[in-house]
């Protein structure tokens, strides 16, 4: 047990360690003053997107980019999505929506969508983002800004989040946690080992020429986490890569309640472990169970350390994620066993066989 315990706090000072890093390299999305003129083409997968895509296209229309091309592919969708995206480009001319192929075998819905809708883009770049977001003025300026000045080939964006029900409140702040809480984002650009690599598709913004050369979506045609493969394969090619926080540069609202987070959430999880159960049980181990057998096996004096090194790591990445620090700290047990249950259910989906999402069954490869 003493060995144990030992373990739990040097991963917990790791972790710690990597958050300060974080923190203060700010990984954040640079605003610019400047202006460009280059074509974009904004390309949105849309799969029974009704109830979102509208406050979407509006933020597009309402930002202060003009050069721009907005293609909507309908992924087969069973709601309104196609009826509502076609009257909307009725009156605005720099939007469009086309409908989808069928999805033949060996893909999955997002990735051949989002591989057909370049194969239909004009752009000099190209910015895939996902329906249930809006973006804010100044975003398009300033990745094009930040790809030319480091000369990249992508750069990936971590949406800032928007929660209104507590299930949200309790579930998506764990994307922020691990990723902050684990790898120090600059590595992402100026380490070549595709280890380091981290990539959100909410926000995947490509030079369309390296896009084209690459055919990345082709590439992980049956990949749950696509945008994190795609980010691999980007650093193996030896082309500069980047991810970095939004800076409040573009919103999404991922899930509506707690169910959608734990379904949403658990479909790809494990994925993001390389579908490695044991791993996966491993941080567990370390990050959830091992604070509360510390709290256990600990007096209250030795308790200080490791309770000021969560609450620290908390409120440093609440700040970098545009999170409230209160809510976190308060929720962090909560959050803590939901992390837990997520994995257990990502877990159970991966050895049943039983991912779906919209309707789709998700095979992990």
């Amino acid at each position: 047990m003493t060995i144990f315990i030992y373990a739990v706090l040097i991963f917990l000072v790791i972790r710690f360690s990597v958050t300060v890093f974080n923190f203060l390299s700010n990984p954040k999305l640079p605003r610019v003053v400047k202006h460009y003129h280059d074509l974009v083409s904004i390309l949105i997968p849309a799969r029974n997107e009704a109830e979102n895509i509208i406050t979407l296209l509006e933020s597009i229309r309402d930002q202060d980019y003009s050069n721009y091309e907005v293609i909507v592919l309908d992924d087969d969708s069973a709601d309104q999505t196609f009826e509502l995206v076609n009257a909307f480009s009725k009156t605005t001319p720099k939007f469009n929506i086309v409908k989808g192929k069928p999805l033949p075998a060996g893909w999955l819905g997002k990735n051949y969508a989002c591989h057909q809708l370049a194969e239909l883009a004009n752009g000099k770049y190209l910015l895939f983002i996902d329906a249930d977001e809006s973006i804010k003025k100044g975003l398009i300026n300033s990745l094009i800004d930040r790809m030319e000045k480091g000369n990249l080939a992508l750069l990936s964006v971590f949406t800032n989040q928007i929660m209104k029900t507590i299930g949200e409140k309790l579930t998506v702040p764990l994307m922020h946690f691990i990723l902050l809480n684990l790898l120090p984002m600059r590595l992402v650009k100026f380490s070549e080992n595709p280890a380091f690599a981290a990539a959100s598709g909410q926000c995947m913004f490509f030079k369309a020429s390296r896009y084209r050369d690459n055919q990345w979506h082709m590439q992980v045609k049956h990949m749950v986490v696509e945008d994190v493969e795609i980010m691999k394969l980007v650093k193996q090619r030896k082309y500069h890569a980047e991810a970095l926080l939004a800076n409040n540069l573009i919103y999404c609202r991922m899930y509506k309640n707690l169910n959608e987070s734990l379904s949403g959430f658990s479909k790809n999880l494990l994925a993001g472990f390389g579908n490695n159960i044991l791993i996966l049980l491993f941080y567990q181990l370390l990050v959830v169970i091992g604070p509360v057998i510390l709290c256990l096996n600990f007096n209250a004096d030795l308790l200080v350390l490791p309770i000021t090194l969560i609450v620290l790591s908390r409120l440093m990445i609440s700040y970098l994620s545009g999170q409230n620090v209160l809510i976190n700290l308060i929720l962090h047990p909560l959050q803590m066993l939901f992390f837990l249950i997520i994995s257990l259910i990502s877990i159970q989906k991966h050895i049943l066989k039983k991912g779906t999402w919209k309707g789709r069954t998700i095979k992990a490869i």
